[in-house]
């Protein structure tokens, strides 16, 4: 790091039950590179010896501060955290993962390039501790990885959480500027990306492994009802409208497999009608919900067409991609991957 004086960074953890984990997670903290730093650790209401080992580590390190939790689950506990904060940047951390020992230099000195209004988001990790990690969260942590090598956030941010709630660093003036952990939507990292976004902050991806995240089968976003539905239309389709769509253009939905079926039912309590379109020729013609279905060659045909793609398919979206980019349609300004 530089001579110039070292800011205090937050962390806020929320606990809860991570009793077997949570050492390993204190651990990776103090051995962080970069010292100035608090951790705000607050405890869930957890049944297992997780306040003891909180209680234990903060009377090692004055760094490290422990409280309850008044209210039950998680936004209720990082807005209990977030209370008591005393630095000017901050973080997040879950109990159950570990920091690589320069996360938070790595994060600060990136920061200190771009300074207030730039949020930094850095890459991830997954491990397991028996067995291997499964190809769907390798495949979403490549893609992740992808996204702040590239910087793309704001491109890719229909398709799935683009900022990981662990792996990002914000100034606290931008982070109230953009509501703090005052919403209670979950997933609450996705509507948090949602609102940097609303508030016109800056996304500086970092090409670095900045957090190493466990999967483990009780983890919440496993377990949890608000997590159930991983696709997450509801809140995409919210803020599509609230900051992007403009309905002097015409919309398109591409694909009608499930996705497009369930994306298609959303959009007609928004819209009277849209182009509808897909490559199946079982389909393309027949009418679904009211409207017709066409082949996808119709888009270059209408003038400014806003697309919204469905298609899951890696290699489907490929395809799409290529015939968007020979049609000069530009990401995030006339197309939007959902899927």
């Amino acid at each position: 790091m530089n001579e110039r004086p070292q800011l205090l960074v937050s962390i806020i953890m929320a606990t809860k039950d991570t009793a077997p984990y949570l050492p390993a997670c204190l651990d990776s903290i103090l051995a962080q590179t970069y010292s100035n730093w608090e951790l705000i650790a607050v405890n869930d209401h957890s049944s297992d010896r997780t306040p003891e080992i909180l209680e234990t580590y903060a009377k090692k390190d004055k760094r490290i501060r422990v409280f309850h939790s008044t209210r039950p689950k998680l936004i209720p506990t990082l807005q209990e955290g977030y209370k008591h904060v005393k630095g000017t940047l901050i973080n997040r951390m879950d109990s159950d993962d570990k920091m690589p020992a320069d996360k938070l230099e790595a994060l600060v000195e990136e920061w200190q390039k771009h300074g207030k209004g730039t949020v930094i988001a850095g890459g991830t990790a997954h491990f397991v501790d028996e067995g291997e990690v499964g190809d769907g969260f390798l495949r979403y942590e490549r893609w992740l990885n992808d996204v702040a090598r590239r910087s793309a956030h704001y491109e890719e941010i229909y398709k799935e959480c683009v900022i990981p709630s662990h792996s990002w660093l914000a100034h606290k003036d931008d982070f109230d500027r953009a509501g703090a952990f005052d919403s209670e939507i979950y997933p609450e990292d996705y509507d948090l990306t949602f609102r940097f976004y609303k508030h016109n902050l800056k996304i500086a991806g970092l090409d670095k492994v900045l957090h190493h995240w466990r999967d483990r089968s009780n983890r919440i976003s496993r377990t949890w009802d608000e997590y159930k539905d991983n696709r997450y239309f509801d809140l995409k389709i919210r803020n599509f409208y609230e900051l992007d769509r403009d309905t002097n253009r015409p919309l398109v939905l591409w694909g009608a497999g499930r996705n497009g079926k369930d994306m298609a039912k959303l959009l007609l309590k928004n819209e009277s009608s849209f182009h509808w379109v897909c490559d199946n020729p079982n389909k393309i013609g027949k009418d679904v919900y009211g409207i017709k279905l066409s082949h996808f060659e119709e888009i270059p045909s209408l003038d400014r067409p806003q697309i919204m793609i469905v298609v899951a398919s890696p290699d489907g979206q490929v395809e799409i991609r290529e015939y968007l980019t020979k049609w000069d349609k530009k990401p995030a300004a006339d197309f939007w991957f959902f899927a």
